[in-house]
């Protein structure tokens, strides 16, 4: 059951996690835990079932895994995550580096703009899908779903006015748009001006990527991946760890070091 339970996770693009228990009186005791529905296999000792639940929703936020301590007992909860997706509004040169270096991360890529001379299988080899319409004629084809991060590299207003509603509107993992500060304060004061709130427009990263100097399109392709990884994990600064003491890499236990 819980390995028919894993696989269907796996197949179905769901996120989901398995916790298994490694110290304490009922070790060996494992479920599966969709994030969506709660345990859908297997059973854990119904003293901490409760808690586990909470926090494998928790890390399921971020694809981590940790091993919790629950008094005695001891859980070892291991996200079960899809692919990311990658939508990137804007067939742009920074585009290309982005949707080469995103399909190396990981991400199923999909490369969209409405100039059919710019938004070719030959310019974006390495991206899943190349579709060429303007952002309301796409949506029917565009799943915007929690693992989805959105780039918008034109800030047409052609582009931005359908685009952005959208994806406020969904429950994506990262929303990203490029432009100046100066262009970035105009975008907040015409969402507010829509209606939105501060929260809702504060999804929006906006002078997108982080401050690592780029110049060329690579290396802003390379500064916004960095941000989006940032937000996958929900850790880290993007700050330089020479001379720093915290943790290279997320814990993983209560008690481990770096290693």
């Amino acid at each position: 059951m819980v390995t028919e339970a894993i696989n269907r996770l796996i197949s179905d693009e769901r996120l989901g996690a398995l916790a298994t228990v490694v110290a304490g009186p009922d070790v060996g005791a494992k479920a599966v835990v969709d994030f969506d529905s709660g345990y859908v296999a297997g059973g854990l000792p119904g003293d901490v079932a409760n808690d586990v639940l909470t926090d494998a929703k928790a890390l399921m936020e971020h694809e981590q895994n940790r091993t919790l301590a629950y008094g005695d007992t001891e859980v070892f909860i291991e996200t079960v995550a899809p692919l990311p997706h990658l939508v990137v509004f804007g067939a742009v040169h920074v585009a290309q580096p982005l949707s080469t270096i995103a399909r190396e991360l990981g991400f199923h890529v999909t490369v969209s703009d409405a100039r059919a001379a710019f938004t070719t299988e030959e310019r974006f080899p390495d991206a899943d899908r190349v579709l060429v319409g303007w952002p309301d004629d796409l949506k029917d084809q565009i799943d915007l779903d929690r693992r989805t991060y959105v780039v918008l590299l034109s800030h047409d207003s052609r582009f931005e006015d359908p685009v952005l509603p959208w994806v406020l509107e969904s429950p994506v993992k990262y929303i990203g748009a490029m432009g100046s500060r100066k262009t970035s304060a105009k975008r907040v004061d015409k969402l507010t001006a829509l209606g939105y709130s501060e929260e809702q427009i504060g999804r929006i990263h906006g002078p997108v990527g982080l401050d690592i100097g780029a110049e060329q399109p690579a290396e802003t392709a390379i500064s916004i991946l960095a941000e989006m990884i940032q937000v996958r994990y929900g850790s880290g600064t993007g700050e330089s760890l020479v001379g720093t003491s915290r943790r290279i890499h997320a814990q993983r236990t209560e008690d481990e070091g770096d290693g």
